[in-house]
Parts: structure tokens; C-alpha cells; sequence
């Protein structure tokens, strides 16, 4: 079993904002494939990252969905999609080998 946590930025890279029928959308559609999501969209986190001298900041919501077995090929088409569709450089997919107790 795997837990997978998607990293999705609120504003695009282009400054522009993310509709949260997007959100909704993705969750949506990680529930019909795999049979549920956790959506943490009620207060959004904060990533902070050094470029060069500066510190960048992104409002982020985190989308959790655990599998049974790991599509790799498949998340990584979708991490491409995703980074395509909200202008960003790197959409962070994060996948842990979990047990249920």
C-alpha cells in the first residue's frame, strides 16, 4: 500500500489563481479511480524555498489518495499534465509505502 500526497500550488505560475472547482475536479477524479481522496484545502499551507538570495513562497493545498499498487509511468504523466496546466516548473507527487493498522 502507498500513500500519495500531491503538492498543488493556489495561484498559478503566471500569478494567476486556481479556480477551486480544479481542486475539486482532481478530487474527483482520484476518488473514481481509486476509490477516495483527502482533500486539505480548508487552510492553505505555506512553502518557503531559497532561489538565490531570495525566499519564494506558494499557498498550497495537499491532496492525499492512498493505492495499493504504484502506477509510476502514470503519476508521472500526471505530475507533467499538472505542472503544464498551473504554470510551474516542478508539481511535487510524493509517494510512501504505507500499512494500514
Amino acid at each position: 500500500m502507498h500513500l500519495i500526497d500531491v503538492f498543488l500550488p493556489l495561484d498559478r505560475g503566471d500569478g494567476s489563481e486556481v479556480r477551486p472547482e480544479e481542486i475539486e475536479d482532481l478530487v474527483h477524479d482520484f476518488t473514481h479511480r481509486f476509490g477516495g481522496a483527502t482533500a486539505f484545502t480548508r487552510a492553505p499551507a505555506e512553502g518557503l524555498w531559497h532561489t538565490g538570495e531570495t525566499v519564494a513562497r506558494d499557498r498550497i493545498v495537499i491532496i492525499e489518495v492512498m493505492v495499493e499498487e504504484l502506477d509510476e509511468t502514470w503519476w508521472a504523466e500526471l505530475r507533467k499534465r499538472l505542472e503544464d496546466e498551473f504554470i510551474q516548473e516542478k508539481v511535487l507527487i510524493r509517494a510512501t509505502e504505507c500499512r494500514t493498522l
